[in-house]
């Protein structure tokens, strides 16, 4: 028996676990706050307990793309790529689909119940946010990328509200303008492989109100818009019961003149972030890859090593 044709491989394909990543987001109001290794005395760390709210997240998003695939079923059978997913092409019957969404839902309900209630209203509002898209919104263009942003920003949001922390006005501007810029690029690379055929307007409507003129605007503003406003986050920020730097780094403050001793060390993650933008774009422009974010973050080595070492950076100067 061909293990690729079973129907919980199927169940799994649709319901995407690689798109989990996309929910590493809500780390990131507890990594800026200072907070990540804190253990409250009377609960469990915050850590584990984002960490429980990550999980409900992927069930919510694998729910989500089962919905999606089943209301997009007709688009994406005259897709050139999508056409082979299991519900496109009739491998997975649309019954078990809907049972096993319906199933997540429930699950996702069940466990959200033990955390803030304000959680549970952003839950609510991410999978309203997910059906109007399905629906309606991915259709209209410029509300088609806002909706992708606010999806993001409700999962920061959503991270912060559950162990209540706050969040520096430029950090979530810098959310918003990095899920547009993904959301932009992701139409950017669609548009390239499609083209201006027929059957690329038939499987996403709102390409054919994207010129590539305006697209190119768009991708600029948004590229600009995320370096700057984590720039501005990070010459601004601050750590709650942090060690400020001159007292953790002794040394380095002895050695370096004072034209460049700064108490904001969290400003040398800045190269990365430009870095990481202008590779994106350079996979965006020269290679095509814009269409799946996370497929490129997974796979494009100089991007994952970037990130990878932003993370290690941001770790050592808000934690050692």
């Amino acid at each position: 028996m061909d293990f690729t044709k079973s129907i919980p491989y199927l169940l799994l394909k649709t319901a995407r676990p690689r798109q989990w990543i996309k929910n590493v987001a809500l780390y990131a109001a507890l990594l800026f706050s200072g907070f990540f290794f804190y253990q409250p005395s009377d609960g469990p760390a915050y850590f584990w307990v984002v960490s429980f709210a990550v999980v409900i997240f992927c069930l919510l998003t694998s729910a989500v793309y089962i919905i999606n695939d089943i209301i997009d079923l007709e688009a994406d059978r005259q897709h050139p790529f999508k056409n082979k997913r299991p519900l496109a092409s009739g491998e997975l019957p649309i019954p078990i689909a809907a049972f096993t969404a319906i199933t997540l839902l429930s699950i996702v309900l069940f466990l959200s119940l033990t955390l803030s209630g304000f959680f549970r209203l952003l839950v609510f509002a991410y999978l309203g946010l997910q059906l109007i898209y399905a629906k309606k919104t991915k259709h209209i263009p410029i509300l088609d990328v806002i909706s992708i942003a606010t999806g993001f920003l409700i999962r920061v949001y959503a991270g912060a509200v559950v162990v209540e922390l706050h969040m520096s006005v430029w950090f979530l501007l810098t959310v918003v303008s990095a899920s547009l810029f993904l959301a932009v690029g992701k139409r950017q690379s669609e548009r390239t492989l499609l083209g201006k055929q027929a059957k690329g307007g038939a499987t996403r409507k709102t390409l054919k109100h994207y010129s590539q003129r305006l697209l190119d605007q768009y991708t600029g503003m948004f590229a600009n818009a995320t370096w700057l406003t984590y720039a501005l986050f990070a010459f601004q920020n601050s750590y709650v019961n942090i060690t400020p730097a001159h007292e953790r780094f002794p040394q380095l403050y002895t050695i370096l003149p004072r034209t460049l001793q700064s108490q904001k060390l969290l400003m040398l993650t800045l190269p990365l972030v430009i870095f990481g933008v202008m590779r994106y774009l350079q996979l965006v422009y020269e290679e095509n890859k814009g269409e799946s974010p996370e497929r490129v973050l997974l796979r494009d080595k100089p991007l994952l090593f970037t990130v990878f070492l932003f993370g290690i950076l941001v770790m050592g100067i808000i934690y050692l």
